[in-house]
């Protein structure tokens, strides 16, 4: 294993050297050829580390000493997939340069030229704050809306199957049709049929009557997932002490159901915030449409990809959340397991 990842960092080193030559006419591409010169030759120096390691290991190992030969074949082995992985890693970027800077910088002046982005960022900017209103009232109202689903779908008794198969003919039928499509008819449909109460709204609302129909149906289910993993002994215990089904769901069982779907909730928002995006359909000037009216006047997507930036932006760090509270949940279950 030391010996191929050394071989693959040599011949990724000197596929550097030959990008960089390549590529010589873009200053991008010059930048990211010598770094990739730089990488590769540390690469190289760490893989042949890796080799030296394995070579002492074979050494220890015929001199007896079981033990340092183990140890320093355990050292060669991280060194050598270290090198590897890294080597792979940049394999892709190189790659990714050589596909950016092909045919004279055509498509990194296509989607990225800095001058285009730095005219349009204000305004999208501006607009991008559209987009995170939607998300941030159309969660607040989907998590109300999911939760009063889950539960009326979770009702106990004969007398409440009516009321379940609604709530499972909403979450079946919402979950299986396109947001795109419920905007739309959301959108222009409201207007059209003239209901007074709905007839005048702006079309920001509009997104978020049709956000909040379509997502209450996917985190009704997360709900229903956090209340079904509770164990039935809690609400056993809560019933002996003569609580009603209702205090039991609110004072039991609801705020441990809760706390156990945070992250995929999180999940959730993060998806709708991506589909505020859809809003242009309406006529809505958020960002994609802000966007849209630079790309189509400068024959240029570089506004465009300021939207997406902007996004990643907003949705990496609840990314990382998602992972830092996944993380933080096994870690309590892993200490509260008897041993």
């Amino acid at each position: 294993m030391a010996a191929a990842a050394l071989t693959v960092a040599a011949l990724l080193t000197a596929w550097a050297v030959v990008v960089g030559i390549g590529v010589g006419s873009s200053t991008p591409g010059v930048v990211v050829g010598v770094a990739g010169v730089g990488l590769g030759a540390a690469i190289v120096w760490y893989a042949a580390r890796g080799l030296r390691l394995a070579y002492a290991a074979r050494r220890s190992d015929a001199g007896g000493e079981r033990l340092a030969a183990r140890a320093l074949a355990a050292r060669s082995r991280t060194h050598s997939a270290g090198a590897l992985s890294t080597s792979l890693a940049l394999l892709v970027v190189l790659g990714l340069v050589v596909l950016l800077t092909a045919n004279d910088d055509s498509i990194l002046n296509t989607f990225f030229s800095v001058d285009h982005m730095a005219d349009s960022a204000a305004d999208i900017t501006r607009a991008f704050r559209l987009n995170l209103f939607i998300a941030v009232v159309a969660m607040a109202f989907v998590l109300v809306v999911g939760l009063l689903l889950a539960v009326v779908r979770m009702l106990p008794g004969d007398g409440a199957r009516p009321l379940r198969a609604l709530a499972v003919a909403y979450i079946d039928v919402m979950r299986a049709i396109p947001s795109i499509i419920v905007l739309y008819l959301i959108g222009f449909g409201l207007p059209l049929a003239g209901f007074p109460l709905f007839s005048g709204l702006p079309p920001a609302w509009y997104a978020i009557i049709a956000l909040t129909l379509t997502y209450s149906a996917y985190v009704a289910e997360i709900y229903r997932a956090g209340i079904e993993a509770v164990h039935p002994s809690q609400t056993g215990a809560a019933r002996s002490l003569a609580l009603s089904y209702g205090r039991t769901l609110r004072h039991v069982v609801l705020p441990q159901a809760v706390r156990a779907v945070i992250p995929p909730l999180l999940s959730a928002f993060i998806a709708l915030q991506k589909d505020t995006a859809l809003v242009n359909i309406i006529g809505a000037v958020d960002a994609f449409n802000q966007a849209k009216f630079f790309a189509s006047s400068n024959f240029n997507l570089s506004s465009v990809a300021v939207v997406a930036a902007l996004f990643v932006l907003i949705t990496i760090p609840q990314a990382r959340l998602v992972d830092w509270l996944l993380a933080r949940g096994a870690t309590r279950r892993s200490v509260r397991r008897p041993a």
